[in-house]
């Protein structure tokens, strides 16, 4: 919630920030920064709840793919989907 709700966009140059992580360089910057509708709480409320009725539906639709934590160096989540397509690992039935 908080990396989404505190995204922020400079209209005149089009650059993003973020109130926590990011934060605009002058307080003239930081006056004029936009937030898109999108994300604000509610909005973004509802997306998630959208992400979990449909999460069940799709992970039984596609039984067979992997999961993929993508938290990680690329080059590590590159190895190991390339490992997946090579190599796959058994799945159970």
């Amino acid at each position: 919630m908080e990396r989404l709700s505190q995204r922020r966009t400079d209209p005149v140059t089009g650059e993003r920030y973020h109130t926590t992580f990011r934060p605009a360089p002058t307080p003239a910057i930081q006056a004029r920064l936009r937030q898109n509708p999108r994300d604000n709480e509610e909005n973004i409320e509802k997306r998630v709840e959208a992400y979990y009725r449909n999460a069940k539906e799709l992970e039984d639709f596609y039984e067979d793919a992997f999961y993929v934590n993508a938290d990680q160096d690329p080059h590590v989540v590159f190895e190991f989907i390339e490992s997946c397509i090579i190599k796959p690992l058994p799945c159970k039935k």
